[in-house]
């Protein structure tokens, strides 16, 4: 893919002209990094954002005992680091290249001095800017648990509920014996001399034909119901990912946190006793 090509497919440069999109392309620095290794790590200066060319990059938070807390998987044709843009401050999380990975830098500098000779593109940068920070509240401020049921139940029509109706009644004792009671009582309506003629004789064509259409409906309705029950578990693992993510990330920083309380009360404790023993040896002096 042409840099200039991978630089129209990304939603932050999406507004911008050609003209625009062929100076910045002169502007980026192509990276080669093995599989394995760390792009850059928590806590990092930032001072560029990374564009994958080639390759597969994992996002992740660093975890107790070397285990780290994956955020997101990036690959050909997306970005990240771009909050390093704009206020040059640590990063937030580490970046590893999962398989050999051709990355393109683009540099806060050069960024800097080209949007001071293209003001016209800073909106279109700006207003993605601005989306990944809401996402990004969204997942971390807001309450990542929610009933799923619920939120599929609200946008049901009444050809969903019918679908969902006929997949359960089909599942159940109850339309067994309702099937069994229906053909016993037919057979005995139309063999036994309870009518003066009978409405289907044996081979009971009517009822065979009735059976086969009932079958046959029966099956797209039950497929709408599985499909619709796919997107459903689909939803709740998702739902379970950011709760365990939101999870994760506030143990880890609440470990974080303690690690560093322990720091400083271990350094507060170590002073005490430092001046203890100096207020002891000018009494003894």
């Amino acid at each position: 893919m042409a840099t200039i090509d991978l630089l129209r497919s990304i939603p932050m440069f999406a507004g911008l002209s050609d003209d625009d999109l062929s100076a910045l392309s002169a502007a980026v620095v192509a990276r080669e990094f093995k599989a394995g290794k760390m792009i850059f790590a928590l806590g990092d200066s930032g001072d560029a954002m990374y564009i994958v060319d080639r390759g597969d990059v994992n996002i992740h938070l660093p975890g107790q005992n070397s285990q780290r807390i994956s955020l997101k998987d990036v690959s050909r044709g997306e970005y990240f680091g771009e909050l390093a843009l704009f206020d040059q401050k640590p990063r937030s999380a580490s970046a590893v290249a999962t398989s050999d990975t051709q990355l393109l830098e683009l540099q806060h500098d050069t960024l800097a001095n080209y949007l001071q000779r293209r003001p016209a593109a800073a909106m279109a940068i700006l207003r993605t800017m601005s989306e990944r920070l809401r996402e990004t509240n969204e997942l971390l401020s807001a309450r990542a648990a929610k009933n799923v049921d619920a939120e599929f139940d609200k946008n049901l029509s009444w050809s969903d509920r019918l679908a969902d109706q006929v997949a359960e009644l089909n599942g159940s004792w109850a339309f067994i014996l309702f099937l069994l009671l229906l053909t016993a009582a037919w057979c005995t309506v139309n063999v036994v001399d309870v009518l003066p003629k009978p409405l289907d004789p044996y081979p009971f064509q009517f009822f065979n034909l009735a059976l086969a259409i009932l079958v046959g409906l029966q099956g797209p309705l039950i497929v709408m119901s599985q499909n619709r029950q796919s997107l459903k578990d689909r939803a709740r693992a998702e739902t379970d990912y950011k709760v365990n993510l939101k999870n994760e990330v506030n143990i880890e920083t609440l470990m974080r946190e303690l690690a560093e309380f322990r720091n400083e009360s271990r350094g507060v404790s170590i002073h005490q006793d430092d001046r203890r023993g100096t207020t002891a040896d000018a009494t003894e002096g």
